[in-house]
């Protein structure tokens, strides 16, 4: 520091008169003074900066750390609604089975249940004509010529 020099100088010197070394001892410690008051506010600043920083870092550790548990959540969650979806298929693809065969079984019912009321209806129209036939001998009356 040049100051110090000129202190040393005027020391070194041997000057009678120390009022003017003296004067700028007391300006030194007057900025040094000054200096310090700065950085102890500096300070005081920097370590309110550093502990909010902290406090936000620990937030934002916290909000990663949930949302790694949420990340881990949503996958299970996926893989179980994978499963589900698959098993469903599974179902559909069983159900249309079922269907099918239903759907077949009921045109072989169907079918013969055709072919059971034709035959029956033949019965009836057989009957139908044996009884006109023995209205012809036993009830003359009733007989209804054929057609």
């Amino acid at each position: 520091d040049p100051r110090m020099d000129l202190v040393m100088l005027a020391l070194a010197g041997h000057s009678k008169n120390f009022d003017k070394v003296l004067k700028m001892i007391d300006e030194m410690v007057a900025l040094l003074g000054k200096e310090q008051a700065d950085d102890d506010s500096k300070k005081a600043y920097c370590e309110a900066a550093l502990d909010k920083a902290e406090d936000e870092k620990k937030v934002l550790e916290q909000t990663v750390a949930d949302l790694e548990k949420a990340i881990e959540e949503a996958k299970s969650s996926v893989a179980t609604l994978t499963e589900e979806i698959a098993a469903l298929g599974d179902g559909i693809t069983a159900l249309d089975k079922s269907v099918a065969e239903a759907t077949e079984t009921r045109k072989a019912e169907n079918e013969e249940y055709q072919a059971t009321m034709a035959a029956n209806k033949a019965a009836k129209e057989l009957i139908g004509v044996a009884k006109n036939r023995m209205n012809q001998f036993y009830n003359p009356k009733m007989y209804k010529a054929p057609p």
